[in-house]
């Protein structure tokens, strides 16, 4: 990856339960335009004693220029400092003897589908991965993502009619974790619009459970 992309020199903002004595973490990636801020007040809504949160924050607000769904050429270098930048913070809970195993990544919208891109290219055990309103990147998905996710727990939540993300996306997005070996739990909600509901939070929130439990 790289050390010098354009989200490289972005400060890393962090809440819940502080690191050094944390015993899990969230990784959170926040949508286009939006703030790191924002996704530890989301994360504040799931959290529970003894997970710590990092949340990376892309340069001008924005992880990558185009559409996710656009030729991956056109989104770079922003997609690759962006994969970094989760690469960097999960490397950091691992600085403080938190094992990737109990670090869960947490994405919406442009921020869920960088989330789901750094599972589907870093394949291992997680603690988990939660995208809201988001996929995988690409205008063509590969026809292989080799590597094993060890049954890593995958929550998909979308609106069926999200009007920057395709419902088809989303599940061939679900169709190559499964491929992947994660534990796929997919979720469409009709007519929601781009957002996040109730339903998405509580199945996060047992998601977040599970990695203190």
């Amino acid at each position: 990856m790289t050390d010098d992309g354009p989200h490289q020199d972005q400060r890393l903002v962090t809440g819940g339960t502080p690191l050094e004595s944390a015993e899990a973490a969230l990784v959170l990636a926040h949508g286009r335009g939006a703030t790191a801020r924002g996704m530890i007040q989301l994360a504040d809504e799931v959290h529970r004693e003894g997970v710590a949160f990092l949340a990376p924050q892309a340069a001008g607000q924005t992880w990558y220029p185009d559409s996710f769904l656009a030729p991956v050429e056109r989104n770079e270098p922003g997609r690759t400092s962006g994969l970094q930048a989760i690469a960097d913070a999960i490397d950091e809970a691992g600085d403080a003897g938190i094992s990737p195993e109990r670090v869960m990544l947490v994405g919406f919208s442009q921020g869920a589908c960088l989330a789901s891109e750094f599972l589907a290219r870093n394949p291992r055990r997680y603690g988990g991965l939660a995208a809201l309103s988001g996929g995988l990147i690409g205008e063509e998905l590969d026809d292989e993502y080799p590597g094993d996710l060890e049954s890593t727990p995958v929550f998909l939540g979308c609106s069926d009619v999200d009007p920057h993300i395709p419902e088809t996306r989303v599940r061939e997005t679900a169709a190559v974790f499964e491929s992947m070996n994660a534990d796929v739990t997919m979720r469409l909600y009709e007519g929601m619009g781009h957002g996040v509901n109730e339903d998405e939070l509580e199945a996060v929130a047992e998601m977040v459970g599970a990695l203190v439990a």
